[in-house]
């Protein structure tokens, strides 16, 4: 990796870090989750980045890919908050979420364990590592604690403008692995669940304009935002009839309808560790 693309990936994470932090203690009862989504994305903006992928802000048994179209939901006290957001700078990506409760602390043990999973499963990165390893440190530490980690749902490898660029990285011992390999960015994250951790789809929030999107309007989007997500408040005006093809990122719900929490941070491999961008 050379000095530019790597200064790009810190920055990003540097952001990333920073409008999370500064998004978190806004989450009150009452409050618009557009409001949130839409502070974070004009936030990383601001801050010289580029949103990676519209705000997700998903309650409760919605483990991810919800991001609010208008003002109508607000946060509830009790409510269980994953907020995922990424911030790029020329298409290199940091990514990273956390999980707070609206009013109560009634769930601080599920948090923390999934806390715990992300930070034990990073203490394992290094060169030569294998993805295999790495799942099984997060679905035992999920596990000691009680809980479920959320098998459907895995960390994935960045690279410039893909935030899913092939490279999983699951939370649980998977059959099937790879072996990490120096100057890799991957994005780690445990879920953790009440419930059995499986996964049932919702409605698609968020689209990415793919090969298979031809004309004009897929021209234009792909202007703006290369192969990354949009939602469609991002693009008033424009019909998703007009998107045929697009790829769909339905909500991702627990099919127990239990709770869920979430936690993620980018990394970059070493030789000996990695280093925590966000």
């Amino acid at each position: 990796m050379n000095n530019i693309i790597y200064e790009c990936y810190l920055e990003a994470g540097k952001i990333a870090a920073k409008v999370r932090k500064e998004s978190l203690t806004r989450i009150k009862e009452d409050i618009p989750l557009l409001e949130i989504a839409e502070y974070v994305e004009e936030r990383i903006r601001v801050l010289g980045a580029k949103p990676a992928f519209p705000c997700n802000i998903s309650i409760n048994e919605i483990a991810s890919h919800y991001t609010p179209q208008d003002n109508m939901p607000v946060f509830r006290k009790g409510d269980v908050v994953k907020l995922d957001l990424g911030a790029h700078i020329e298409g290199y990506i940091a990514d990273t979420a956390a999980t707070v409760e609206v009013g109560t602390n009634d769930h601080h043990l599920l948090i923390h364990a999934c806390d715990e999973a992300l930070k034990n499963a990073i203490g394992s990165v290094k060169n030569g590592v294998e993805t295999s390893n790495i799942g099984k440190i997060i679905e035992d530490t999920i596990k000691e604690r009680g809980f479920s980690p959320i098998k459907d749902l895995t960390g994935h490898n960045l690279q410039r403008y893909d935030l899913h660029a092939g490279i999983s990285i699951p939370n649980y011992k998977s059959f099937f692995s790879h072996k990490v390999k120096k100057d890799n960015v991957f994005a780690i994250e445990p879920f953790a669940t009440y419930g059995r951790g499986n996964i049932k789809h919702g409605k698609p929030f968020i689209f990415a304009i793919n090969d298979k999107c031809k004309g004009k309007t897929a021209e234009d989007i792909r202007k703006k935002f290369e192969s990354l997500p949009f939602t469609p408040r991002w693009i008033p005006g424009i019909s998703l009839k007009e998107l045929k093809g697009a790829r769909e990122y339905f909500e991702l719900v627990e099919s127990d309808g239990k709770i869920v929490a979430q936690s993620e941070h980018t990394v970059i491999v070493n030789e000996d560790g990695c280093e925590i961008i966000t």
